[in-house]
């Protein structure tokens, strides 16, 4: 497992974090993710690359920096 640490600049709140976790869990189901809205960054610990893990975070709706 590879952990990545992500700015997106989209995050306003918990829910974005809520709606990003669950589309990078559909891919990876045993990926722990944290993200803090203040910061608009997340953590995430995941076996995806790190394309993967963007391009879940574009389905999602949001744009990694």
């Amino acid at each position: 497992m590879a952990t990545f640490q992500l700015q997106v600049p989209t995050i306003a709140c918990e829910h974005c974090v809520n709606t990003i976790t669950s589309v990078i869990q559909t891919a990876d189901p045993t990926a722990v993710v944290s993200g803090d809205p203040s910061t608009k960054s997340l953590t995430v610990e995941t076996m995806l690359s790190e394309v993967d893990l963007r391009a879940a975070i574009v389905a999602a709706g949001h744009e990694p920096a």
